[in-house]
């Protein structure tokens, strides 16, 4: 299906509200971009770039932790908050997170006293945000994620060591093992490329679209041009 005939859709064949999500590098605000052009949607992403404190993690991790993911949590929310006040019906919404996952990060990130603080906190500032009617989960290896953050060049993430990007993939892998609030998507991105390959990206697109309810898995092989 192309992306005319993907804006040709009605609304009731649409999801209304979509979750991207993944490791650094895998590909989740690529893929919500262009979800959301195809679509005719909203793309609500995360703002790294504004969180002054990330230069300062990635270069020392422990000293800059609780305030990076602090910064994010409250960002995070304020967003929701701002969805929440919109008609969800109006216009579909495509996100490149998830609030739910924000404790991963913590978990991997924070020392014990910091993570008690932060777990008060993010109680704190819970809202009733809306569930999204489907979440892509991206996986990829570390090898993958590390070529792809070299590729894309952003400077402050040229600094990531692999030790913490590999305990993040596991902390993903663990947390949407036991995902069970929205229908979800697991999809292998390790050989494809919705970017610059049309068929690998209209496939999925076309797979994404049959999803309901329940868990499922998307492992392909890449499209040939």
């Amino acid at each position: 299906m192309s992306d005319s005939q993907l804006q040709g859709l009605s609304a009731a064949e649409l999801p209304r509200f979509i979750a991207i999500e993944g490791c650094i590098g895998v590909g989740k605000t690529s893929l919500a971009q262009r979800l959301a052009e195809s679509f005719s949607a909203d793309a609500i992403l995360e703002k790294t770039s504004s969180n002054p404190f990330l230069d300062r993690f990635y270069k020392n991790e422990r000293n800059s932790a609780l305030p990076t993911q602090l910064f994010f949590l409250f960002q995070r929310t304020q967003q929701l908050n701002d969805l929440c006040s919109e008609d969800l019906f109006q216009k579909p919404k495509v996100a490149d997170f998830l609030i739910d996952k924000d404790p991963l990060f913590a978990e991997v990130t924070l020392d014990d006293d910091e993570l008690k603080l932060y777990r008060q906190i993010y109680q704190q500032t819970q809202i009733e945000a809306p569930r999204p009617d489907l979440v892509v989960y991206l996986q990829a290896p570390i090898d993958v994620l590390q070529a792809r953050i070299e590729q894309r060049g952003v400077a402050n993430e040229q600094l990531i060591n692999n030790d913490y990007l590999s305990a993040l993939n596991d902390a993903y892998a663990r947390f949407f093992h036991f995902y069970e609030q929205s229908p979800l998507l697991i999809v292998n991105a390790t050989e494809i490329d919705w970017i610059n390959n049309e068929q690998d990206y209209q496939n999925l697109v076309n797979y994404l679209l049959t999803i309901r309810s329940g868990r499922h898995y998307y492992n392909p092989r890449p499209a040939m041009f």
